[in-house]
């Protein structure tokens, strides 16, 4: 029996899209089988949807585990990328927008290499943030969640209750102070040397 040329030529042998779970940055997943392939598996974005390669006789709920893998590793690789300062500062409008009713406004919002004890920083006088580069290619809700610290900073200056009633508004600052926490912890504790093997 010959061999199907689609096949032998390395095209997918079947093709389906689905909804990706919420917070993976595309629209749409499309999971595409090749008979060619016979271990690896490999994503990429194609506009705004996820295409995810795997091997052909891959089972259902293999598919369904390696697309989660491939998801967390693009979103990973995506928070690498360093956000400018300009970028820095629209990002936090909208968070002003969104959290704030657009009442903080920063007059800059840019970041700062000279912060190696704390996350963030407001003059209220000034209106000015900064953010310490620590926190780049750190989690988005991360980021977002000290911009917003930072945004209620200039609302109101100390951190007495009016100050955390504000920040109750950022659904995720629970989540974020403990990676932020996480992070220092793990800073403070011993490291050792590596082991080699002989």
């Amino acid at each position: 029996m010959p061999a199907d040329p689609l096949h032998r030529a390395g095209n997918p042998q079947r093709s389906t899209t689905s909804q990706p779970p919420s917070g993976s940055g595309a629209s749409a997943i499309e999971v595409r089988r090749s008979a060619r392939r016979r271990r690896t598996v490999s994503a990429y974005r194609e506009g705004d949807r996820t295409v995810v390669l795997i091997p052909a006789r891959m089972s259902e709920a293999e598919e369904q585990r390696w697309v989660s893998v491939m998801l967390d590793k693009l979103a990973a690789q995506e928070n690498k990328r360093v956000l400018g300062d300009t970028e820095l500062s629209e990002r936090a409008a909208r968070l002003s927008d969104l959290y704030f009713d657009g009442r903080a406004r920063p007059t800059s919002v840019r970041w700062v290499t000279n912060q190696n004890t704390r996350w963030g920083s407001c003059t209220p006088a000034e209106g000015s943030i900064r953010l310490s580069h620590r926190l780049q290619g750190m989690p988005e809700y991360v980021v977002d969640y000290v911009l917003v610290h930072e945004l209620a900073h200039l609302l109101v200056p100390g951190h007495g209750p009016d100050f955390w009633r504000l920040l109750e508004a950022y659904p995720r600052t629970e989540r974020a102070r403990g990676y932020l926490e996480g992070v220092v912890a793990a800073d403070r504790l011993p490291h050792l040397p590596a082991i080699r093997d002989e």
